[in-house]
């Protein structure tokens, strides 16, 4: 493996797991339901994006075919992810989840 693939290989790593970690202090300092949604599913996105595209560079310089898997790991990820977030906060808003008092945008109390 060149000293190329190598760098690519670890810095991916490194800000797939920064990003992991960002996303799971968020969950667990964020104050309320909203808040804490939103750290995890953006970063964790992010992080496990960054170690499959490690995953991918990694076999790709080892001589070894595409990471068709990991791709497809990735588009899932990147699709399914949002989405449910999304999901989520809606029914959270329908049943009127409590938030904290310096969050703006209560629909509900309009």
């Amino acid at each position: 493996m060149t000293f190329a693939a190598e760098l690519i290989v670890s810095i991916l790593l490194v800000t797939g797991g920064a990003f992991a970690l960002v996303g799971a202090i968020g969950l667990a300092r964020f104050p309320d339901f909203f808040t804490r949604l939103h750290g995890p599913t953006k970063a964790t996105t992010l992080g496990v994006g960054s170690i499959a595209m490690a995953s991918i560079v990694y076999f790709f310089s080892q001589g070894q075919s595409a990471g068709v898997t990991e791709l497809l790991i990735m588009v899932f990820l990147f699709l399914t992810a949002p989405i449910s977030a999304n999901i989520l906060a809606k029914s959270a808003m329908h049943i009127k989840v409590g938030i904290m008092e310096n969050t703006r945008g209560k629909p509900w109390d309009q």
